[in-house]
């Protein structure tokens, strides 16, 4: 499994968005980090600054939203789309996009997927995939 240390994810965003400013060729996963960052312009001055980024701190406290989290699990859930995995997942998004944007959907999916990871934190088990896809079901569903 690829595990990339802290650095490496913040360097990659930088480095497609850099490129993607640029208009120079985006290879692979590149492509979708480019397209996720420009769709938050919140994070481009972030982004154009990767040396000022990498030593840079954000707590639950401080009320903010790690970007690069935020990024890694829209990156996290395209790669789930695009696959199908956990089981499902494609079904469930597809009824959020019939009544909403396809990036507030994404959106969606992001906090169900944050609070599986937190709550297989919590209980020291692996992420529980079915209960995963239930949530964005639900979150799917007219009310």
């Amino acid at each position: 499994m690829f595990n990339p240390s802290r650095e490496q994810v913040r360097r990659f965003f930088c480095d497609a968005w850099k490129k993607h400013q640029e208009r120079l060729p985006l290879v692979g996963a590149e492509v979708t980090a480019a397209d996720l960052a420009a769709r938050h312009p919140e994070y481009h001055a972030l982004l154009g600054d990767a040396d000022g980024a990498l030593d840079k701190e954000w707590t639950p406290e401080g009320g903010q939203m790690n970007p690069f989290l935020h990024l890694s699990l829209h990156l996290a859930i395209h790669e789930q789309l695009s696959i199908d995995q956990p089981p499902g997942i494609r079904a469930a998004f597809d009824n959020l996009r019939r009544r909403m944007e396809p990036h507030d959907a994404e959106h969606v999916l992001i906090e169900c997927l944050g609070e599986t990871i937190w709550r297989g934190q919590r209980e020291n088990k692996p992420m529980d995939a079915v209960a995963y896809v239930d949530a964005v079901r639900r979150k799917s569903s007219p009310i």
